[in-house]
């Protein structure tokens, strides 16, 4: 199997003057699920080469095994510092995409229009796709065929509105996800802040924060996995 990973290119936290990125974990931790289900790996993002890392991502307290495991791991670290440019992957030379969060990707990859013709054409394929914590946010401009919000009527969740007011940015960020998925008519429903938390209606597996990456990898491989049986 050959799963393509979607990482986000921006780096800068609305005015606040902070860098902003990719959430370590939230790649760290699908990237070994996906090694141990011995799958092939792509790493992508808009702009190409090194993605920016959310350092606040790589603080002690927000490290965890797989972090520190992704970060001496040489393969690992290579595959980071070199991702394919997003507009020139095809969908149809993966089984399967994931989407790592960050505040990063509510800047740039929610309005890429690379990124929504990829998430049309993978689920219209039949091939299953997983967006963790700030990632669901990707979606508000992805249509179904018939022009309607690709997420109406959908179980979804991501970023609760009182995690981001937790870590205090909910005037920062560009859009709240939780309260985009509602308005874009998703069926959304989230755990305890900060609780593993994760959703699948169809081919569409959301999962609602850091705690919910790993949580969401194991769905998507398993849904695959039976699609491929």
């Amino acid at each position: 199997m050959k799963v393509l990973i979607v990482l986000t290119s921006h780096d800068k936290l609305g005015d606040t003057g902070r860098k902003t990125g990719f959430w370590l974990e939230e790649l760290a931790a699908p990237y070994y699920r996906f090694k141990e289900a011995g799958w092939e790996i792509v790493l992508a993002s808009p702009q190409g080469g090194r993605p920016p890392l959310d350092p606040k991502s790589n603080e002690p307290d927000f490290q965890t095994d797989q972090t520190r495991r992704f970060e001496a791991d040489p393969e690992a670290t290579a595959a980071l510092a070199d991702t394919v440019r997003l507009d020139s992957v095809s969908a149809d030379d993966f089984d399967t995409v994931l989407y790592p969060g960050g505040h990063g990707p509510l800047w740039d990859l929610a309005e890429d229009t690379d990124s929504a013709r990829l998430i049309e054409t993978t689920l219209r394929s039949g091939k299953p796709l997983a967006l963790v914590c700030h990632a669901p946010g990707v979606l508000r401009h992805t249509v179904n065929e018939d022009g309607t919000p690709l997420v109406r009527g959908k179980q979804v969740t991501g970023f609760a509105n009182s995690e981001e007011e937790a870590v205090q940015l909910t005037e920062v960020v560009p859009f709240l996800v939780e309260d985009e998925l509602k308005d874009l008519g998703g069926v959304y429903s989230k755990a305890g802040d900060w609780n593993p938390y994760v959703v699948q209606d169809g081919l569409l597996i959301t999962g609602q924060n850091p705690a919910s990456s790993a949580p969401a990898a194991d769905a998507l491989i398993k849904l695959v996995t039976t699609a491929a049986a």
